[in-house]
């Protein structure tokens, strides 16, 4: 495999995961100030958590690119 296609690939694992926690708990933070609480925030992180553990299962049983 091409050095710069795997490094891509470790790449887009390595940010994907943490882009769906910020994801997730900026908009339970969202939530929270549109329904003025204060405990939204946490569900949405843990739906972000959980997304990103999905993501990153996708990406990792996902078959190099050019081996497809």
């Amino acid at each position: 495999m091409n050095p710069l296609r795997q490094a891509d690939r470790y790449l887009e694992i390595g940010f994907a995961f943490p882009a769906c926690i910020v994801a997730g708990l900026f908009g339970g933070y969202g939530l929270d100030r549109l329904f003025h609480t204060h405990s939204l925030y946490i569900i949405g992180l843990l739906l972000g958590i959980v997304a990103g553990f999905v993501q990153l299962i996708r990406l990792t049983r996902k078959p190099p690119s050019g081996e497809e």
